[in-house]
């Protein structure tokens, strides 16, 4: 099967290329974005082009602490920054966060950005952040449950964590039948992972040698892994994938909404 590799490294290479290739998640935000959002009149996605309920977010944006927890490419960050937050961007990617740092100088925002693995948030302390924004990012993550409870650590009592994921049943179908022919053909059990359920050699010829490498994980893992972690899901929301034949006939990302309890 599939050569043995470092997932957080080799996302890391992908990504940076990406960033090289224009992925349109790789786009920084224009400055009219910016414009509108220091008037108030903004909005960031967690799945495909959705923008995320405003009621998700604090009332007033101003002085909140924000984490965009891998999320760089210059576009949900400097945004939040731009409506009044205090953010602060991790991503694994290098020439991400630079995306990220572009626009802030362009804009004279102030925004930290900070370069690092999902899973590990130990150089912020406990209680930090009022609010985790982390759009559809954990597919490249091999696990997430540290995810999750470092997410719980870094929030103040009361603070939320807006999560964008994968469906995971679009991991079933055959991934060259349905990007090349537009053909849903089960093929995969679940969970599946790119480095186990292909080989190199089908790897890198479906996706190419430089992809992402990519990861199912079950809803368990997703919702119920919040849940282990001491969130509570107070809203749920889905999105047809936004460049996939299957937009045709099911969700492809969902989005929640969980908090860490407040003291009582």
């Amino acid at each position: 099967m599939a050569t043995e590799i470092d997932p957080a490294a080799h996302n890391r290479t992908a990504w940076d290329r990406l960033v090289d290739a224009e992925n349109e998640w790789t786009r920084p935000v224009p400055p009219e974005v910016i414009g509108r959002a220091r008037d108030g009149d903004w909005s960031v996605v967690l799945i495909g082009y959705e923008p995320v309920d405003r009621t998700w977010f604090p009332e007033e944006l101003a002085g909140t602490a924000v984490l965009c927890l891998a999320s760089g490419g210059g576009q949900q960050g400097p945004v939040l920054a731009a409506a009044g937050a205090q953010v602060t961007v991790v991503d694994n990617s290098p020439r991400q966060l630079g995306q990220d740092e572009f626009v802030a100088a362009r804009e004279g925002l102030a925004l930290s950005t900070v370069l690092g693995d999902m899973r590990d948030l130990s150089r912020f302390a406990g209680e930090s952040f009022d609010l985790v924004f982390h759009p559809v990012s954990n597919l490249f993550c091999p696990q997430i449950e540290p995810v999750w409870r470092e997410c719980f650590r870094v929030l103040r009592p009361g603070g939320a964590l807006l999560t964008g994921f994968v469906n995971p049943d679009l991991f079933l179908f055959d991934a060259e039948a349905l990007d090349f022919r537009g053909e849903l053909v089960v093929r995969h059990t679940l969970p599946y992972s790119d480095l186990t359920h292909l080989s190199t050699q089908e790897r890198e010829r479906v996706f190419g040698k430089d992809a992402p490498v990519s990861y199912s994980h079950t809803m368990t893992e997703q919702i119920g892994g919040q849940l282990a972690a001491g969130f509570v899901l107070t809203a749920f929301a889905e999105a047809p994938h936004h460049n996939s034949p299957t937009a045709r006939h099911m969700s492809g990302y969902f989005a929640t909404r969980a908090v860490k309890p407040p003291v009582r």
